[in-house]
């Protein structure tokens, strides 16, 4: 392959690239599931199993494909086989079990040669969710490998898991996501997993019957090791407890050295705060007990770190410890999946930097396989409501389009055949509820069920990816057609249960429920997926469809206004979100629209320039006011520092997202332990308007994928400058703007085959300095179109300019 530019300049050719395809069908699995005659299903243990085999002199090529039903750890000659954690991660297993593989040929050598794995519960049979249940997919782990050798003569050599294999119970007592790992060095066996190894002692492992339709190659990044942090201190605490503290919040596990001697402990504790009087603060986790046990073989310096679990936390409590710690003994490592960073953003305002260094940690500590909701207690699970209102923000921070192509994919399996879409996918309140009689509604609720279309067509406009949207489209379809059903003359949907505003500050006392009408929110997502679907349909070159699905758009929209608007234009519902949602999806009737943005003012107003919405009109306030008019009152609503605002958050000292705005209370004090997440980035969806508008790096949604930019700096809140930047699927796209000295400067960067849309606040176009642009008179000022590469545009922005947007 080569490339020529638009100059008739030309690259010379590449080198040649070879590629390898995924098993095409069962039939290539010639291995069984293999697991412990003897496992229970309330056993928590690890199990190990092992192998030796033969091979000749000539070795070429070596691949491992191998899963499991829960966690497993593989190892060849006594070497980790691969860098990733938790595999094979979660995904709806009945429908969907990957598979990953390894090229292992470097850890392979003629004559005899050994395998070894490792198995624990994890999300298979292990506890999942907040009523101690278990076993939801099996009640026994198991092991699928395959060891395809080729050699230089072309003849392949194959070493499957079977019956030949042994098993016996490791050091690994206990292993759980949400309560931890114990872990006895003295119960190790030297040399296990080597060939020559003398396991007389090993039992026979027995046959699982599994069927292999459901294995699909690994299709999303493998969760991993993706940074250390030293611990920043080691205290006690006003009780007398030895804390640990890392500097911030996130999803992960504890390193640690440690020397003593056989038998002797360290128990270790996580948490993410401490309370009002600077205790240890566990309270939160529910029933996760997030402990860590290592039992020691005496046997000078000894590094641990838990195999099968990971936690929330930023704090951890020595509970036990044979000697006198040092902080220096202690290491977290943070756990998410494999996500390349693509976004940045910083300005003037350093408080505005924390927030945004809250929100990307957020991010981190909820992509642990699936988009969570928190890292911390006893969930975890994949909240399609919270999923769909950060997707636009996660895919600015990180390449996330394969991560949620996994993750939507699930989604699609575990999708009610009626269209329904449950409230977490994988789907485990379903199997919850069969044993939980208080458990009565699983799915389909607007906001929710929308991640079904809200989330795929992101994607498309992000990455641009067609196929991706065409393979979703069947369930983004569906979603809407089952709203139809149930919807009032297919219209004003009515029915069903709604989490609405979930924890909106204007809810009744004691309810989680904000104050805003169900049938209003749920009414709004719909005309909102029924015109996504629409405009999927044209992007996928179905006339007939998108004609279908818009004009049903627009007849929601038209019921909408019918049923929560009065005829002066004073919309029903006197909240915040309701008018939130109204103006972000563009159901206010025309004439009515100012009067939609007053009223929403004077709600800020009424309640001390403070917000109350919830998960599903936060994400929209911003941008409600900024796309009307109400740039300076958006900044206004942003950079208030008392409860409830984002940077009260800051100023408490978070390192991530809250699930309630007042998580820590002015005075100290938690809100309920029910339900209190210090790790929950729903409300970190802020995060798109620091980078589309206070920074001005946004995409034109007419021609996905970044393939044209629209760059529009929002200068305001007494912000100086403010600068983003992007990774593209056409390369890196940045801006930096400042005022300063009575002007104001814009640095833009376009990528190559990429075009942007300039726009200058308040410039004229006779006044512009601009390299190679040609300016035009717009609404908000001055315009370019430009092609790729750098510009520097500079203009006067007088003094009552800069006072009107810095106040």
């Amino acid at each position: 392959m080569k490339v020529s530019d638009n100059h008739g300049e030309e690259s010379g050719w590449s080198q040649p690239g070879t590629f390898e395809t995924a098993f095409l069908g069962p039939a290539e699995w010639d291995a069984t599931f293999i697991s412990a005659a003897d496992e229970k299903a309330d056993s928590s243990r690890g199990i190990r199993l092992r192998r030796e085999f033969h091979l000749e002199k000539g070795i070429v090529s070596a691949r491992v494909y191998a899963t499991a039903l829960g966690l497993y750890e593989l190892t060849l000659n006594g070497a980790p086989v691969g860098n990733a954690v938790l595999t094979p991660g979660w995904t709806s297993y009945r429908k969907r079990l990957l598979y990953q593989t390894y090229d292992v040929t470097g850890m392979l050598a003629a004559g005899p040669n050994a395998v070894g794995a490792t198995l624990a519960p994890g999300w298979y049979k292990g506890d999942l969710g907040w009523v101690g249940q278990r076993n939801l997919y099996g009640s026994s782990t198991a092991l699928l490998f395959l060891l395809v050798v080729t050699y230089s003569d072309v003849r392949t050599h194959r070493v499957a898991s079977d019956t030949e294999w042994k098993t016996a119970q490791g050091p690994i007592l206990f292993s759980e996501l949400y309560h931890g790992e114990t872990y006895d060095a003295q119960a190790e066996e030297e040399g296990w997993d080597k060939p020559g190894f003398a396991d007389a002692g090993w039992k026979p492992v027995v046959a699982r019957r599994r069927d292999v339709g459901a294995l699909t190659a690994q299709d999303g990044p493998l969760v991993d090791r993706q940074e250390l942090l030293p611990a920043r201190s080691l205290f006690v605490t006003p009780r007398g407890e030895r804390v640990v503290d890392f500097g911030q919040n996130i999803a992960g596990r504890v390193r640690f050295h440690v020397q003593g001697a056989a038998g002797q402990k360290v128990v270790l504790r996580h948490a993410e705060v401490l309370d009002a009087a600077g205790n240890f603060y566990t309270a939160n986790l529910r029933s996760a007990r997030a402990r860590v046990e290592y039992v020691l073989k005496g046997n000078g310096v000894e590094t641990f770190e838990p195999h099968f679990t990971f936690h929330g936390f930023r704090y951890v409590m020595i509970e036990e410890h044979p000697g006198n710690p040092d902080r220096s003994d202690f290491t977290a490592v943070v756990l998410h999946s494999r996500m390349e960073p693509s976004g940045t953003f910083e300005c003037s305002n350093p408080l505005l930097n924390s927030l945004h260094h809250n929100i990307l940690w957020s991010w981190k500590g909820n992509a642990v396989d699936v988009p969570t909701d928190c890292p911390q207690r006893d969930e975890r699970m994949g909240w399609t409501g919270d999923a769909q209102v950060f997707i636009r923000t996660a895919c600015f921070l990180t390449r996330s389009a394969t991560f949620y192509r996994k993750w939507l994919r699930d989604l699609a399996a575990d999708q009610r055949p009626d269209g329904g879409v449950p409230f977490v996918v994988p789907d485990i309140l379903a199997d919850i509820a069969k044993r939980d009689s208080m458990m009565r509604d699983t799915h389909s609720s607007s906001g929710w069920g929308d991640a079904a279309v809200i989330c795929p067509w992101t994607i498309y406009e992000e990455y641009g990816d067609r196929r991706m949207l065409s393979d979703q489209y069947p369930s983004m379809k569906a979603w809407v057609d089952y709203i139809r059903v149930r919807a009032q003359d297919g219209l004003i949907w009515s029915s069903g249960f709604h989490f609405g505003d979930w924890v909106a500050l204007d809810a009744k006392e004691g309810s989680y429920f904000g104050a805003t009408p169900s049938d209003l929110v749920a009414t709004a997502f719909y005309a909102r997926s029924a015109r996504l679907v629409g405009q999927a349909a044209q992007a996928l070159g179905r006339p007939g469809e998108a004609e279908e699905y818009l004009r049903l758009s627009d007849r929601i929209v038209e019921a909408f206004r019918a049923e929560f608007f009065t005829p002066s234009g004073r919309l029903a519902a006197r909240t915040q979100t309701a008018h939130v949602l109204a103006l972000a999806f563009d159901l206010v009737p025309d004439q009515h629209r100012t009067r939609c943005v007053e009223t929403l003012l004077t709600l800020l107003s009424e309640n001390g320039g403070h917000l109350t919405t919830g998960f599903l009109g936060t994400p929209f306030i911003c941008r409600a006011l900024s796309d009307n008019g109400r740039l300076a009152d958006a900044y206004a609503l942003l950079l208030k520092e008392d409860f409830p605002s984002w940077l009260y958050q800051v100023k408490h000292g978070a390192t991530t997202i809250w699930e309630h705005w007042d998580g820590i209370k002015p005075d100290g004090t938690m809100w309920s332990e029910k339900m209190n997440s210090f790790n929950h980035y729903a409300y970190g969806a802020v995060g798109e308007w620091l980078h589309r508008v206070a920074a001005g790096l946004d995409c034109d949604p007419r021609e996905p994928g970044w393939k044209r930019l629209v760059m529009r700096p929002g200068p305001g809140g007494g912000i100086t400058w403010a600068q983003a930047s992007h990774e593209t699927p056409y390369g890196r796209a940045s801006i930096a703007w400042k005022l300063d000295a009575g002007r104001m400067t814009v640095d833009v960067l376009v990528p190559h085959n990429a075009t942007a849309r300039i726009v200058l606040p308040h410039a004229s176009v006779g006044n512009i300095e601009a390299q190679g642009a040609e300016m035009t008179e717009c609404e908000d000022g001055a315009e370019a179109l430009v092609g790729s590469g750098r510009r520097v545009f500079s203009w006067p922005f007088d003094k009552t300019r800069v006072m009107r947007y810095l106040s």
